[in-house]
């Protein structure tokens, strides 16, 4: 089975025609399932709500949108790794370890630590401050955008 961990940026991407989904969607393909933590399922659903918002998009396009992740989900093509202490635990191991300079959010540290644990030596992403962030997790930052 091949697998990648995308963050939620590229599962958007996946789903709404952007800048870039072209070449994710082109990555997604030669894939048989996507990994994302549980948190890039409510950042997935917070982006579609945001295109509500700006007016590019109807409530009816918000319900489509979460209608269609939750059948990827059904059909095995998306799995949602769950947030548990050990997750906690390196993610503070993380942040005890940084410099004063590093630049790691929160959720980008949930995306990074959740791909880590499930043994990916990858995350794909277009999310600079998380590709930046990859090699304290003992990532590789992938952007098949660029």
């Amino acid at each position: 089975m091949i697998a990648a961990y995308y963050d939620s940026n590229y599962l958007f991407k996946l789903q709404c025609e952007e800048a870039g989904s072209e070449a994710v969607r082109q990555h997604a393909y030669q894939l048989d399932t996507i990994v994302c933590s549980l948190h890039g399922k409510a950042e997935f659903v917070s982006a579609a709500h945001r295109k509500v918002r700006e007016g590019s998009a109807t409530k009816s396009d918000l319900g489509l949108l979460i209608q269609q992740l939750s059948l990827d989900t059904e059909a095995g093509g998306i799995i949602w790794l769950p947030i548990d202490e050990k997750l906690m635990d390196r993610i503070e191991q993380v942040y005890q370890a940084a410099s004063s300079e590093t630049y790691l959010r929160a959720a980008d540290a949930l995306h990074l630590a959740s791909a880590a644990e499930q043994g990916f030596r990858e995350i794909y992403s277009n999310d600079k401050h998380l590709l930046k962030a990859a090699p304290r997790f003992g990532l590789t930052g992938v952007n098949v955008i660029s």
